[in-house]
């Protein structure tokens, strides 16, 4: 099953972001075949990332809401938020021809 995990940035964690950043993609690599689509939110000049969106396939919500716990930039207090939802890819999805 796929989830999707909204995560909104605490105000004043840009810096924090930066500083984990190798750390949270190498986390990101290392889930493989788990992690489907995976990508910042940014401000309005397009140049600060603020936020994540991730989809990930899980066994079921719990799963999912433990692996999210994992990424460095949860662990390292930059979200403020996170939202995690069951999602069905529904248009474009892989291996539709």
């Amino acid at each position: 099953m796929l989830f999707v995990v909204i995560a909104n940035d605490k105000p004043g964690t840009f810096g924090t972001r930066k500083a984990t950043r190798e750390a949270h993609l190498a986390w990101l690599k290392g889930l493989g075949s788990k992690i489907k689509i995976a990508g910042p939110f940014l401000d309005s000049s397009q140049s600060i990332m603020n936020g994540s969106l991730l989809i990930i396939e899980a066994e079921n919500e719990a799963v999912a809401r433990a692996l999210a716990a994992q990424d460095p930039y949860a662990k390292a207090g930059v979200f403020r938020r996170v939202e995690i939802k069951p999602w069905r890819w529904v248009v474009n999805p892989p291996g539709q021809a």
